[in-house]
């Protein structure tokens, strides 16, 4: 398995460390450069594993707690999520990932959910109040779980203008000076593309298509983990009526379209409605 992106991360850091002013461009240089000459390799191939996936999306979960904070007032309410979390993953197509899945919260008012490629989901703590009950939680949680296993992040990771000039910097790289200006010019780009991809999460969103795509897809792990897929109606109701103009009303068509393409799909699934088994729960954690 390649883990180009891991060693990408670690060289980094050491890199831009206290040891880079001692390292010159020994070991250390020639890791970093062997990273980018293997993320450049695999992007290309279309090959990047797991793995790779996870350390390209930590890197955005860092980038994304750099402008909010976590909730972490209440840890009660995080491990909550995370069972809710392991309830549809567990029964889903894809049930495991590199890391795992893991659900943190933001210390926002702001209505707004996102999910990295390696599995990292931020929940707003506007977004928790909007939703009603434990389903409607889970249909948050399976809106961003669908962005993760239809690999929506990774298809924009391999769109980014960004990490396609990666192999324009190699090639340019031979006739820069020395080896040091050839990786901090490498550096800066995967940096830019990590930015890239926070503003696409937080400010610009995915596509719509891809908006529907994770929507009728959350329905059918909402489906099979047993809860009430209509839920996802109920969240998207509940967001429509607080009339906000940013967070999750910026990044992703309006609940009003989202509801009538969920609608259309819910004619499928008839699952039981055990909602009143989870509502004493719900309240407690609330």
């Amino acid at each position: 398995m390649r883990n180009f992106v891991f060693i990408l991360i670690l060289s980094l850091w050491v890199f831009t460390g206290p040891a880079a002013q001692s390292s010159g461009s020994g070991v250390l240089g020639l890791d970093i450069s062997d990273a980018f000459s293997q993320m450049d390799a695999a992007l290309a191939e279309n090959d990047m594993s797991p793995e790779d996936f996870y350390y390209m999306g930590r890197a955005v979960a860092a980038n994304i707690l750099t402008r909010y904070r976590l909730y972490t007032q209440k840890p009660a309410q995080t491990l909550y999520l995370n069972t809710i979390c392991s309830a549809i993953t567990v029964n889903s197509p894809q049930p495991n990932l590199y890391n795992g899945y893991h659900v943190m919260i933001l210390d926002t008012p702001e209505l707004n959910a996102f999910a990295t490629p390696g599995g990292h989901i931020f929940i707003t703590r506007g977004m928790l109040e909007a939703a009603n009950s434990e389903d409607a939680l889970a249909a948050v949680i399976a809106h961003e779980i669908a962005h993760i296993q239809l690999n929506h992040g990774a298809t924009l990771i391999k769109e980014m203008k960004d990490i396609r000039d990666l192999s324009n910097v190699a090639d340019r790289a031979a006739a820069i000076a020395t080896r040091e200006a050839s990786l901090n010019e490498r550096t800066m780009l995967f940096d830019n593309s990590v930015r890239e991809m926070v503003n696409t999460l937080i400010q610009n969103g995915y596509a719509r298509e891809q908006e529907f795509a994770a929507d009728t897809y959350a329905l059918r792990l909402l489906s099979l983990a047993g809860y009430v897929p209509s839920s996802l109606v109920d969240v998207l109701n509940s967001i429509q009526k607080t009339g906000t103009s940013g967070g999750i009303n910026g990044t992703h068509p309006s609940p009003a379209q989202r509801i009538t393409n969920v609608q259309r799909e819910l004619p499928r699934y008839r699952t039981q409605d055990t909602r009143s088994f989870r509502a004493s729960r719900f309240t407690v954690t609330k």
